[in-house]
């Protein structure tokens, strides 16, 4: 925080997180409740604060960082948009309300069934970050939101969590929905009719959780702006080091034999050899490569590489929206490499 005397006029957060990339999880920072008492602005403090949760990040071995934040402000400090935000979907076609099933408010006697469905939920996506098990409890003591769970036979097998609502409000948001199985998704939302009623439900869609299968055919169609994560690389090679062994299994799957793979962001490049096996060597940092075709290499702007590695589109798609991100000569090596990615992240905030 940046202090004038005994005020407080700008802070900023940094927590721990990890992302989850295939089967490889890597540490992460998340900046948050970044705020500048209005008399202040426009000196730097943000900038300054910035620094200061970048420079502890790189210290505590994060090797990313995600977050939520205004439109373009914090592209200003390495960010780019990478992740798309799953949006709330107004449930059309509600069911009928469960009767005698109820929500009920979670307590940390249920913090394992909360993490079990959540991991259940995030098991199907290629990139994930959990709720780490301190901000579960945060979240259950705090009333910004409120933790919904609902039971069948006596088990915990289903849960959302709302925004905070005023009784008899005509919209709820309805968010990190996760179910056991099917009939628990109905029983889910059927309870959660039953605990609003009246009030439209707008329901954060994830596609290829047990829910979203369920309940996707009952929601309006999604808004057509674009919502999405913030992520910043800083040191692109200690991401690709850690990705390796993912890589390397892509490659194995593809059938595809290679001496080296060689990924150049024209000011410097990134160069891992092949290993008989298929795995993946240490990356080597090179300098410039503004050709990186005549070399055998993909290129991909600096401002790209993020999405390349965790984002929707894949080399194939982004190759085909960005002049700057090319798979060269080797297409059918680089887009083996780099498939368009599904993603869900959790965080403090719900998505509306």
């Amino acid at each position: 925080m940046v202090v004038d005397g005994d005020r407080v006029v700008s802070t900023a957060l940094l927590l721990d997180e990890t992302v989850r990339i295939g089967d490889v999880v890597v540490p992460a920072g998340q900046v948050e409740l970044v705020a500048t008492d209005r008399a202040y602005e426009g000196r730097g403090l943000v900038r300054a604060l910035m620094g200061w949760a970048h420079e502890r990040s790189a210290a505590r071995g994060h090797l990313l960082q995600v977050m939520i934040g205004i439109p373009y402000f914090y592209r200003l400090f390495g960010y780019e948009y990478v992740i798309d935000i799953p949006r709330a979907r107004a449930l059309a076609d509600p069911p009928t309300a469960a009767g005698a099933l109820a929500l009920r408010g979670a307590t940390r006697a249920d913090l394992p069934a909360l993490a079990a469905l959540q991991d259940a939920a995030q098991s199907a996506y290629d990139v994930a970050v959990p709720h780490p098990s301190a901000r579960r409890r945060w979240l259950l003591e705090h009333d910004a939101s409120t933790t919904w769970v609902v039971e069948r036979d006596g088990v915990v097998v289903g849960t959302v969590r709302t925004g905070a609502a005023e009784e008899g409000a005509e919209d709820v948001l309805v968010a990190e929905p996760a179910a056991a199985d099917p009939a628990a998704a109905h029983l889910l939302l059927r309870a959660a009719v039953g605990r609003f009623p009246g009030a439209t439900l707008h329901v954060v869609h994830r596609p290829l959780a047990v829910t979203g299968r369920a309940w996707g055919s009952l929601l309006a169609p999604p808004g057509e702006t674009a919502e999405q994560y913030y992520v910043r690389l800083d040191h692109p090679e200690r991401l690709l080091d850690a990705l390796r062994p993912l890589l390397g299994a892509r490659l194995r799957a593809a059938g595809l034999q290679r001496r080296e793979v060689v990924l150049s962001t024209f000011g410097r490049h990134y160069r891992m050899t092949v290993a008989d096996d298929g795995a993946l060597g240490p990356v080597a940092v090179g300098g410039p490569m503004q050709d990186p075709g005549a070399h055998g290499a993909a290129g991909v702007a600096p401002t790209h590489l993020a999405d390349l590695l965790l984002g929707p589109l894949g080399m194939h798609g982004l190759a085909r929206r960005r002049p700057d991100v090319y798979p060269g000569r080797d297409v059918e090596l680089f887009e083996a490499l780099f498939p368009p990615m599904t993603a869900d992240l959790l965080t403090y905030y719900l998505p509306w």
